[in-house]
């Protein structure tokens, strides 16, 4: 089977969505598949080894030049063809990147009239290239691409699928009249897909509402990471000092304040409490970081930010420093992956009993689920982790040989394979 994923890069920073599609391309490729992972807009960012192999399409400064410029569209394709370079695109979004949803309703619009639009020419070129591929089946990263569809039809015959991984976050932060409009289109453009891939049912139910779709079309492949390079182990003693670590982007939606919060009503009972944070901190949440300071203050020096590593071996050694992990997200999280990285290396984890959370819970047995935004409820549960090394232990082994069985590159190849299988029966 030769599977083309088509994935949207991240502008810079590590993005969940486009590390989860490199990680699948890897898993389906080691199984004896054969996998072409095309990037849209930027070059992926990622800490493993990098699976795209070819040139990028719709290049982010074209695609802005292309919204706000009427005339460039116009420019022969050889004179503004420079821009995609991989080198070129890198350059320009490096630093300060601007990925807030509330800018971007115009550009998201202009992207979902596809053929009508000015970005028409692009989705030739990406149509053209699929289509000498030869693929069995195309998948693209998410619904915000799905403009280029009817495009690729006319090169491509094939079935193509649609993974949804977190555009309702994005969705729901444009601004009117954008978003209204983007909806419109974004329903009737979706509907032209063969089947939708999600990594939770909370996340298919959700969804097929979401954009008003039967939940037939719907499939579902396990969340997956490539365990080999975690060595993490379960710890047979707590870290001195005992330490809470959150690793996920820094932003409102994901609950760092609440995280905060908690730790500083545990540090009346575990007095030498630390809390270590890392992830992608983006301009637009640069205030939101300053309410949390301004919350941490109690803890002193015991709070520290350790920004967004940038290699993997870094992002190993934050999880081996910590004793216990919690992203307490506010969001309708339709992946998770930083659970499986914290289980991988033998850390139990506290989470919201929401969105996708608990179906990972019960895939492995490797924490609790609190309360969603009740920072006494998740202080408590922390707590309980931390207090008591049986059920510390106990929670760390399930998570660890849990990810190891269920969500690991195997699995997910597997699980793809059965359900395009079935599918095309």
């Amino acid at each position: 089977m030769h599977i083309a994923i088509v994935t949207a890069g991240g502008a810079g920073m590590f993005c969940g969505s486009c590390m989860h599609d490199n990680t699948w391309a890897r898993a389906l490729h080691n199984a004896g598949d054969e996998v072409s992972l095309i990037p849209l807009y930027t070059p992926i960012r990622v800490d493993e080894p990098d699976l795209t192999s070819s040139p990028v399409f719709f290049g982010g400064i074209n695609v802005y030049l292309n919204d706000r410029f009427p005339f460039w569209k116009r420019i022969p394709r050889f004179m503004t063809r420079w821009l995609d370079a991989p080198g070129v695109i890198s350059r320009a979004t490096r630093g300060a990147v601007g990925n807030d949803a509330a800018e971007l309703g115009r550009m998201t619009h202009s992207m979902l009239q596809g053929e009508q639009g000015p970005h028409q020419q692009a989705g030739e070129e990406l149509a053209e290239y699929v289509g000498k591929l030869k693929p069995d089946l195309v998948c693209f990263s998410n619904s915000l691409v799905s403009g280029s569809l009817r495009t690729l039809r006319k090169h491509f015959s094939g079935r193509v699928f649609c993974v949804l991984q977190g555009d309702d976050v994005f969705l729901d932060g444009l601004i009117e009249p954008w978003r209204s409009e983007v909806m419109t289109l974004l329903k009737e453009r979706a509907a032209e897909f063969d089947g939708f891939i999600v990594h939770s049912r909370f996340y298919l139910e959700y969804m097929a509402r979401y954009l008003n779709l039967p939940e037939s079309k719907f499939l579902t492949l396990p969340l997956a990471i490539d365990c080999s390079k975690h060595d993490g182990v379960p710890k047979p003693e707590l870290g001195q000092p005992p330490t809470v670590g959150y690793f996920a982007r820094i932003c409102p939606e994901k609950g760092l304040d609440c995280l905060v919060e908690s730790v500083v009503r545990l540090k009346r009972d575990i007095p030498d409490i630390r809390l270590r944070a890392g992830g992608y901190l983006g301009p637009q949440n640069a205030a939101y970081f300053e309410t949390v300071r301004r919350l941490a203050e109690p803890l002193g020096t015991a709070f520290e930010y350790i920004g967004s590593p940038n290699t993997h071996e870094e992002k190993v050694a934050f999880f081996k420093s910590i004793d216990v992990f919690s992203v307490p997200a506010r969001f309708q999280e339709p992946k998770g992956l930083y659970v499986l990285e914290a289980w991988a290396n033998g850390i139990p984890v506290a989470l919201p009993d929401h969105a996708a959370f608990p179906e990972l819970i019960e895939s492995t047995g490797g924490g609790l689920l609190v309360s969603p935004g009740d920072s006494s409820a998740l202080a408590d549960s922390l707590r309980q982790i931390l207090s008591n090394a049986g059920t510390r232990i106990r929670f760390a082994e399930a998570g660890y040989q849990g990810v190891r069985a269920n969500h690991g590159l195997q699995s997910l190849a597997k699980a793809t394979q059965n359900t395009f299988n079935n599918f095309f029966q």
